[in-house]
């Protein structure tokens, strides 16, 4: 980037920041500069070839080396920009109030230039404020993106702090100053040549005495006493979202829908029935709302649990309402119905959001404004479900707020999901007091319909929470209006029908049932009455069926994400389409846990075990046909026999029992010590690809479901053993001998801090690797996910997929990620001399 970016952004006889010229001698300043604009940000600039190379830091750098800041990167600035402090005055780009929060010297670790080039710059700070060893990494682009986004990381060093204290908050005066950038926005006078241009009475005349601004209120809004409970828009269901350009698209979250009255100094908490439920939630939200600077105000918005991969959660939302645990709660505020004696149901809603964005502080942790797109609706949500989040609501931009459904408001969803009665319950086979499954039902012209049971995603303690509610209601008597087949009617206990829960479910059968349906929690915030089907029937997609006979389905193999053993049928059948070619017929090692991932049992299995079942076959190998025989399966019907017995863990071999001796698959395993960022784990990945590229190999990526990456390349099964092992040996010694500092190619763990291993040892006969979709036997029931390259971000860790997210994102993508993977297989070219 060039300085005439800079000028050609700014009226310099408008704005008193300099206009500057590039440095002819070379230095190593930097400066971080605090930024009250439209959003308060940081400003992180370096001095690079006679200018400053500056990032927009979004939250601000951080001292604790696990927290990664988005960091923007903008136009080069000129090296007399490291001293300006004052205000830039509104309508100029950027207009607000700068103040020097930390200046000082910047020292790279190795060749500046080159690892600016390379989108990985580690250096040393020696400021004021920050010190020691940080590190700006470049994230893979996403086509369409306008901005080039980074990340600033703190370095693990002797001035890196776990301890949970924002240095942001602790020192937010200037250093150039003193002065907080409160006082410099009301007083600029003293700040270098920041004086605001224009008439100071008229600038005055906006302004209380108190010194909060006066809104400018916009057409619509109309002087009013604060409304009582106002009923909230609610969206309608489509397959998916409205296009033109009169509609904006927001992240739909999974939480509670609140909205938020402020009167007096005193909040409370109405559900979307108008419940009052501020004291369930704990002091922390209600706090945050009473901090805000405005005497009254209505709020909409959603209070959520989020995920570490940043996707709100509402079982996990439910588990912490269940534990009275407040401290991971947060708010997001979507819409501004009322403000300050104005009722603003009028106001067109993009002035509605404007309005609400100014009025909430940036960087807050538990109050968060909801940003919107205004990109096409379809591509918007075709990147959420890639991101296996919930869905978008999109919202007619010039649209007043209108209570109920007939509002301008459409959900369009990832995954099917619907609020259904609880009618009954079955307990379960393999806890005491604790339910196995539940009988669901919708309300029809006022008769309760059954739709069948939902027999995962339950907790334990979830499990037993409701055995204990549901045990008081119990009826003698029939819930549904339904006759229920002996099948439906075994072993059931009926219940009145009070509870309604949320349930995310495939597809509805033919018969008007639930297909691969999971619990997700209650819905105490709505009535049983009003629960109807809320979308028409949908084509549910041929799923394979099984013969095998589940024993104890309503055991729980993860315990804190509720996925039981018929859970996993479920995951397995939405994946086989695209899991199938990478597990049948081939040798597989198993890792098998009996009592699910909490249990002290542990049986890495390559043979037979005692009553195993007659679909999970026994083969003989060429080369040890005394020994023992090996598994494989050869059908859907073998995976979920692998259920049955607990195989949590799938490894195949990397070729198949048609061609024993000639691999068809390399799979190099990239496996970050400590300290490693996952950006560093993504460079090395792509640098993989690149080599096999150079050998005229292909390579496909997917995530371990652990800590790290795997770079499969596909094969002609032409080469033998040797020669596959050699070729991955050398792949990653080269990587290792050029890169010493970052990648280490021998398995001594004592050796691998701050380092990548390249695992190569996947490739020799016998040995294995996780095989793709299969899941992890580690807590969070993630899986190994494939992913196009272009997907490969910091959006996504290596644990970022679930055996309850993944469904929903492959029926949102609209190819096999891998797609083209055997296609693209090539013969292993023998090493010319």
């Amino acid at each position: 980037m060039a300085l005439e970016t800079y000028q050609a952004k700014r009226n310099f006889g408008a704005t008193p920041e300099p206009r500057g010229a590039k440095g002819r001698s070379p230095g190593n300043s930097f400066v971080i500069q605090k930024h009250d604009a439209t959003r308060l940000h940081y400003d992180f600039r370096l001095e690079m070839d006679g200018v400053l190379k500056s990032w927009a830091v979004t939250r601000g750098p951080s001292l604790n080396p696990e927290d990664k800041r988005l960091a923007v990167h903008v136009e080069d600035h000129p090296l007399s920009y490291g001293d300006f402090e004052g205000i830039i005055p509104k309508g100029q780009y950027g207009g607000g109030t700068v103040i020097v929060w930390d200046r000082g010297t910047w020292t790279p670790l190795g060749d500046a230039k080159k690892a600016y080039r390379k989108g990985h710059i580690e250096f040393e700070l020696d400021g004021e404020k920050l010190k020691g060893r940080w590190h700006l990494v470049r994230m893979h682009g996403q086509p369409g993106e306008k901005h080039e986004n980074w990340l600033l990381i703190k370095g693990d060093d002797t001035e890196a702090r776990h301890d949970g204290k924002d240095i942001l908050k602790q020192r937010p005066e200037s250093a150039k100053t003193g002065r907080r950038i409160e006082e410099v926005a009301k007083n600029p006078t003293d700040t270098w040549n920041s004086k605001p241009k224009g008439d100071g009475k008229a600038v005055a005349a906006k302004t209380k005495k108190a010194g909060r601004q006066i809104h400018d209120w916009p057409k619509g809004a109309r002087k009013a006493a604060m409304p009582d409970f106002v009923e909230p828009t609610l969206a309608k269901l489509k397959a998916k979202p409205p296009a033109g350009d009169g509609w904006i698209h927001e992240i739909k979250f999974d939480g509670y829908r609140l909205q938020i009255r402020i009167e007096n100094g005193e909040v409370k908490m109405l559900t979307r029935t108008g419940l009052d439920w501020t004291e369930k939630f704990g002091k922390d939200i209600a706090d945050a709302f009473k901090a805000l600077p405005i005497q009254s105000a209505i709020m909409d918005g959603e209070l959520v649990v989020e995920q570490d991969s940043g996707a709100s959660d509402f079982s996990a939302l439910q588990q912490d309402l269940s534990q009275r645990r407040y401290d991971r709660f947060v708010f997001y505020t979507f819409d501004l119905i009322y403000l300050d004696g104005h009722d603003l149901r009028d106001v067109p809603l993009i002035e509605r959001k404007r309005l609400l964005e100014k009025m909430l502080p940036a960087g807050n942790d538990k109050l968060r404004y909801s940003e919107h797109f205004d990109e096409n609706g379809s591509l918007v949500l075709d990147h959420v479900c890639r991101l296996s989040l919930e869905g978008v609501v999109s919202k007619q931009r010039d649209s007043t707020y209108t209570s109920g459904r007939r509002g301008e408001w459409i959900k369009a969803k990832c995954s099917q999901r619907q609020e259904l009665v609880i009618g009954g319950y079955v307990p379960s086979t393999s806890m005491k007091n604790a339910i196995g499954s539940l009988a669901m039902g919708f309300y029809d012209n006022g008769k309760l319909k059954h739709v069948g049971r939902v027999g995962t995603g339950y907790t334990a303690t979830v499990a037993q929470d409701l055995y204990e509610r549901l045990s008081k209601i119990e009826q003698e008597e029939n819930s549904f209006d339904d006759r229920l087949t002996p099948e439906e009617r075994r072993e059931l206990v009926y219940v009145k029908p009070e509870l309604v829960a949320e349930v995310e479910f495939r597809a509805w059968s033919s018969d008007d049932k639930l297909r691969h349906a999971a619990f997700r929690g209650l819905r105490e915030d709505k009535l049983a009455k009003d629960v109807v089907r809320e979308m028409e029937k949908t084509t549910a997609k041929n799923l394979p069926k099984s013969t095998v006979t589940l024993t104890h389905p309503d055991r729980i193999y993860w315990p804190d994400e509720g996925v039981t053993k018929e859970g996993l049928v479920n995951y397995y059948a939405q994946v086989w389409r695209f899991m199938e070619p990478y597990v049948v017929n081939r040798p597989l090692a198993l890792l098998r846990l009996p009592d699910g991932v909490e249990g002290h049992q542990r049986f890495f299995q390559k043979h037979a075990w005692k009553g195993m079942n007659e679909n999970i076959e026994q083969i003989t190998d060429p080369k040890d046909r005394g020994g023992e025989k090996l598994l494989r399966i050869t059908d859907f019907d073998g995976v979920v026999a692998l259920v049955q017995s607990a195989v949590l863990e799938i490894h195949p071999w990397g070729t198949t029992t048609d061609s024993w001796e000639k691999p068809d698959m390399i799979t190099m395993d990239l496996d970050p010590g400590g300290e490693v960022p996952w950006e560093s784990v993504i460079a090395a990945a792509l640098e993989i690809k690149e080599r096999l590229e150079a050998e005229g190999l292909a390579g496909f990526v997917k995530t371990s479901g652990g800590k790290g990456l795997h770079v499969v390349t596909p094969l002609k099964p032409k080469a033998g053993w040797a020669e596959v092992k050699a070729f991955a040996k050398r792949l990653a010694d080269s990587m290792a001998a050029e890169n010493p500092d970052r990648y280490i190619a021998k398995a001594t763990k004592a050796e691998r801090t701050g380092k990548i291993f390249i695992d190569y040892l996947r490739n020799g006969r016998g040995n294995t690797a996780v095989a793709a979709y299969s899941t992890r036997a580690r807590p969070g029931a993630t899986v190994s996910m494939p992913l196009e390259w272009s997907e490969l971000t910091a959006d996504i860790g290596p644990a970022y997929f679930t055996v309850d997210n993944t469904p929903p994102r492959l029926d949102a993508l609209p190819k096999d990620p891998w797609d083209g993977f055997f296609a693209a297989a090539k013969p292993l070219e023998k090493r010319k001399r």
